[in-house]
């Protein structure tokens, strides 16, 4: 169970930084969308190594 929820995380991570490269590549990025992105991905990694 603890591993599907670390998936469940890791997925979540991955879509953020898919979002944020995204984002990124814009001609004006949003920074306010950015810092928001930034803000949770880094969450979620604090929970996928409070997991482990």
């Amino acid at each position: 169970m603890p591993n599907a929820h670390i998936d469940t995380l890791s997925a979540r991570h991955a879509r953020l930084d898919a979002s944020l490269a995204e984002e990124t590549r814009r001609p004006s990025p949003d920074q306010h969308r950015l810092t928001q992105l930034k803000r949770e991905k880094l969450k979620l990694k604090e929970a996928i190594t409070a997991q482990h």
